[in-house]
C-alpha cells in the first residue's frame, strides 16, 4: 500500500523532470569548467541525447537508476503498487535506451552513460572516466 494518496501520487510524479536534472547540471558544469562546449537535447539524434559533443562526436546520457534500471543498484527499485505497470513501463524504458545506443553507434556517434549513483559515490572517478572517453575518442576522429 502507498504512504499517500493518489492526488499527492499523481502530484509528485509529475514533478519529476526529464531535463536539467540534478546530475545532468554536475556533469555540464564539470564539462565546461573543462573548456568542452556542447548542445542540450538534441531532437534531431535518436534518444534525443542529455548532452552532445558534436566536435568530438561523443552524445551523453545522464540516466536516472530508477527509471533507467541501473542494474545491481539500490535505486532501482520497483513501486510495490502496481508492479505490473512498473515492470512494462521500465522495460519500454530500457528498449528505447537500447535502439537510441544502437542507432547513434550505428552513424558513428560515441555513446556515454553516467548513472545517477555514479554521481553520488565516485563522482571525481565517473568523471574522470568521462574525460578520459572524450579524449579518446576526440584522437581517434582526428582531434584533440
Amino acid at each position: 500500500m502507498d504512504i499517500v494518496d493518489s492526488v499527492t501520487r499523481s502530484r509528485m510524479m509529475a514533478g519529476i523532470k526529464g531535463r536539467n536534472t540534478q546530475p545532468e547540471m554536475i556533469v555540464r558544469r564539470f564539462l565546461h569548467a573543462n573548456g568542452y562546449r556542447f548542445r542540450l537535447h538534441r531532437r534531431d539524434l535518436p534518444g534525443s541525447p542529455d548532452i552532445v559533443l558534436p566536435r568530438f562526436k561523443t552524445c551523453i546520457f545522464v540516466h536516472g537508476c530508477f527509471w533507467h534500471r541501473h542494474e545491481g543498484c539500490r535505486y532501482a527499485t520497483i513501486p510495490r503498487t502496481r508492479p505490473d505497470f512498473w515492470q512494462a513501463k521500465f522495460s519500454a524504458n530500457v528498449e528505447r535506451d537500447a535502439r537510441a545506443r544502437t542507432a547513434l553507434a550505428a552513424v558513428g556517434w560515441n555513446v556515454v552513460t553516467i548513472w545517477e549513483c555514479e554521481l553520488r559515490t565516485a563522482l571525481g572517478r565517473t568523471l574522470d572516466r568521462l574525460l578520459e572517453t572524450i579524449r579518446q575518442h576526440g584522437a581517434v576522429i582526428g582531434r584533440s
